[in-house]
């Protein structure tokens, strides 16, 4: 790594040094069927470097909302690289969560690395309880190299899968999930691939971590494991965003978002080496469920980012409806209500899933499991409204305005600023603006974190329906409502 602070240099502190870090590193990052020389400068790629860098910057603006005493070192530390202590600290997240959102209005692609940290202290500490392995001194060591430098670590959770009905071993290709081809005594050797992993080329390293349940045939699969993001035998294929070209047109209004944006990329390891000390799980398959379901517990709760994001629209949505001069319309004022309303029952789930955490045998705090699971499935929705009521907001000229070229076109410029205008004292400019904002958030590339993500992160809307009647407690509800009906309990089921 460019900025490593072994010998006494300088570690990664600004958005400015977390950018230089990524220079240099000849990743294998392909993007329209081409290897791309330096990702850092590519202009579809460096929106989504600049709001991972955002999150840096937060740090050193705000460090009561973005930084924590490290409880091992005593040493201010990022809180995207901390494990929870208490539920004060997962309700600090939470709020740093929602405020990136707010300043990025997209995925600055953290929380996946910072949840997966939460959910591998307990499960190592537990595998190591059953089985006296090392997992845990190994998690720890792990993470406080990666707090000293600040790096970035991504989670790397969702393998490809291949067909659904067939468990990992029975998969006509064994490669449909990642798994440990060979070993030694220096350490193991990965092969398969992670799909839409979020700011995986924007990390320093990843986290690879099985993505479901598995049996006693899957030992090989049971496989957690840090790389750095330039191991040899990895290749990223970088996703597609909707309007995403844009960003490559020059200009600064068409792209909606200008400065931001969000990353997916598909991961595929060859043959990657780790060794041993960065291994922390291996074979024990029973373990694999809990994992999941711990990592998604955090991650779940951690969808109030989508609030941050939902912030920006709403006021994007009212911004817009003050420059059509229809703002003193009482049913704009209802929309905006109605906005407003769903983005803050989403954050209340999440944040009352953090307030009622509870300690794990390792020392960290878990969140409220079925609030979790609400506040994601409430994501899976919401959003979706939020960003139709925008729309309507906008009016059609969301979609159907002309680009920034006839803007500034020397004849066609004047027209436009003539019949796109709303309030005469709006410039048409600002106007158009708003509306490629909304554009951008509700169907362009920044939509993908908005709503494709909301839909189909941490788990997929049946993912969550699933856990939710898994801990409803039927027969204790029924016993109050027996209770409080008089019902004699010798009629009990």
């Amino acid at each position: 790594m460019p900025l490593d602070n072994g010998d006494g240099s300088k570690r990664i502190e600004s958005g400015e040094d977390y950018i230089a870090s990524l220079r240099g590193r000849n990743l294998r990052v392909f993007l329209f069927g081409e290897l791309v020389e330096e990702p850092v400068d590519h202009p579809m790629i460096r929106p989504s470097i600049n709001a991972v860098a955002a999150t840096y910057d937060l740090a050193l603006r705000e460090p009561d909302v973005a930084t924590v005493e490290s409880p091992s070192t005593g040493k201010r530390i990022n809180r995207f690289l901390h494990v929870a202590q208490s539920a004060a600290d997962l309700v600090a997240q939470n709020m740093m969560q929602r405020k990136l959102g707010q300043k990025t209005g997209t995925c600055f692609q953290r929380c996946v690395g910072m949840d997966a940290f939460n959910a591998l202290h307990s499960v190592t500490y537990e595998i190591d309880e059953k089985y006296g392995t090392s997992y845990h001194e190994r998690l720890q060591a792990f993470l406080s190299e990666m707090q000293e430098h600040n790096y970035v670590v991504g989670g790397a959770m969702t393998d490809v899968k291949g067909d659904r009905s067939k468990a990992p071993h029975e998969q006509a290709d064994p490669d449909l999930f990642v798994h440990v081809t060979k070993k030694n005594e220096e350490g193991v050797w990965l092969k398969g691939a992670k799909a839409h992993q979020t700011g995986c080329i924007n990390s320093h390293w990843i986290i690879a971590m099985p993505t479901m349940r598995l049996g006693p045939k899957d030992e090989d699969y049971a496989i957690v494991a840090a790389f750095p993001v330039d191991a040899p035998g990895i290749t990223y294929i970088y996703g597609r965003q909707s309007c995403d070209t844009r960003s490559m047109e020059g200009g600064s209004i068409d792209v909606g978002n200008a400065e931001f944006s969000g990353q997916e990329a598909m991961v595929v390891l060859d043959e990657v080496f780790v060794p041993w000390s960065h291994v922390f799980m291996h074979g024990e398959y029973e373990f694999a469920s809990m994992l999941v379901e711990r990592f998604t517990c955090y991650h779940r709760r951690s969808y109030v980012c989508k609030t941050g994001v939902g912030d920006v629209l709403i006021g994007a949505a009212a911004q817009i409806a003050e420059y059509n001069g229809a703002d003193k319309a009482s049913h704009v004022k209802d929309k905006l209500v109605q906005m407003t309303h769903l983005n803050e029952t989403m954050y209340a789930a999440g944040i009352a899933s953090s307030h009622q955490a509870k300690p794990m045998k390792s020392g960290c705090y878990l969140n409220d499991d079925m609030l979790a699971n609400v506040c994601k499935h409430h994501v899976t929705k919401m959003p979706f409204e939020i960003g139709r009521l925008a729309q309507d907001l906008a009016g059609g000229l969301v979609s159907t305005a002309p680009s920034e070229k006839e803007l500034s076109h020397p004849e066609l410029g004047a027209l436009l600023e003539k019949y796109l205008k709303g309030r005469a004292d709006v410039p048409t400019e600002a106007r158009i603006r708003i509306l490629r904002l909304i554009e951008n958030m509700t169907m362009g590339r920044n939509a993908v974190g908005y709503l494709t993500e909301s839909l189909h992160g941490a788990g997929s809307p049946q993912a969550q329906r699933i856990q939710i009647g898994r801990q409803m407690d039927l027969p204790a509800k029924k016993s109050l409502a027996r209770k409080l009906a008089g019902v004699d309990p010798r009629d009990d089921d």
